[in-house]
């Protein structure tokens, strides 16, 4: 994900960035011009049609269209945005129960081994970079944090990583409980959490496996490009050869909302727009070391604070 300042005007309009639009769809561009300029100039120096020709009558047909392909690209934009905000939200969701599970264990696991507080302490972390790379469908090994009782040898690679981390957690709490290191109430107490990392992880999931219809996402590509292809034989009689720029410009903005559109519905890769996974797993993993570093007197008083 970029990060930068909203209000720097003057620096969205000399730089281009990786992420913008203009750099992917330059060559669509030069051959929107290409188009254009022949266009032009059949019809003003070849054919010599005059202003009276029926083809300009096809402007009328863009006067009409245009209410209708900006109502379809505000509602694919519209729609792609929610879906990235969505995802934003679920990740913040994760940072939170993960802190607040780590809040709760710290004073519940002052008794506990050295080993059992280890476990929680690479286990949460590593979930969240389980969640991140089961949805880039990678495997980055160096992410994740062994301990005493866990090896990455025990997962299976070609299953659902997340959730036999999950189950790992569950399983390491009710080992504790059968042990007599919790009560039976801190297992509800702990219970929320433990459910909350399948869920935001099922939800993340349903926003990437769920992409736009086709039906849509097609319909909407063919009504722009034949739109844009249509404008030279519509104002070509107004504007002459400067409908090659007109057409170019416009063919870069209905296509920019597109393009934007696509990136932004599945927010969990790595373009440069996506969200910053990898910066919220390491935020997470500091979090929690931190909390279940802290005596648990501290970690007590932290859980009680109303702040």
């Amino acid at each position: 994900m970029i990060n930068y300042n909203p209000k720097e005007w003057l620096r969205f309009l000399i730089n281009f960035p990786k992420a913008d639009t203009v750099r992917k769809l330059m060559p669509f561009l030069i051959l929107m011009a290409a188009y254009s300029t022949v266009v032009a100039f059949l019809i003003m120096d070849v054919w010599r049609l005059n202003e009276k020709s029926d083809l300009k009558s096809i402007s009328i047909m863009h006067s009409l269209l245009g209410f209708v392909i900006s109502l379809l690209l505000v509602f694919r934009t519209n729609t792609a945005y929610d879906r990235w905000w969505e995802g934003r939200r679920q990740w913040g969701a994760l940072v939170n129960n993960s802190r607040n599970l780590a809040l709760k264990l710290a004073p519940l696991l002052a008794d506990a081994t050295a080993d059992d507080r280890e476990f929680f302490r690479a286990m949460i972390p590593n979930f969240a970079f389980a969640m991140k790379n089961h949805l880039r469908a990678q495997f980055i090994e160096q992410e994740f944090t062994e301990c005493a009782q866990f090896r990455l040898s025990d997962l299976n690679r070609h299953e659902h990583i997340p959730g036999q981390i999950s189950a790992a957690l569950t399983r390491k709490v009710y080992e504790l409980q059968g042990r007599g290191a919790l009560l039976p109430e801190h297992l509800l107490f702990l219970n929320n959490e433990l459910l909350s990392l399948m869920d935001i992880c099922g939800a993340c999931e349903r926003i990437h496996k769920t992409p736009i219809p086709f039906s849509y996402s097609a319909f909407l590509k063919k009504f722009i490009i034949i739109y844009c292809l249509t404008l030279p034989l519509g104002y070509v009689f107004n504007l002459h050869y400067l409908v090659v720029p007109f057409s170019v410009f416009i063919f870069y903005v209905l296509a920019s909302l597109e393009v934007i559109a696509e990136e932004i519905e599945d927010p969990f890769g790595t373009d440069a727009n996506d969200l910053p996974a990898e910066t919220i797993c390491q935020t997470i993993q500091r979090s929690v070391g931190l909390l279940l570093s802290l005596p648990a007197s501290v970690s007590q008083s932290t859980t009680s604070d109303p702040r």
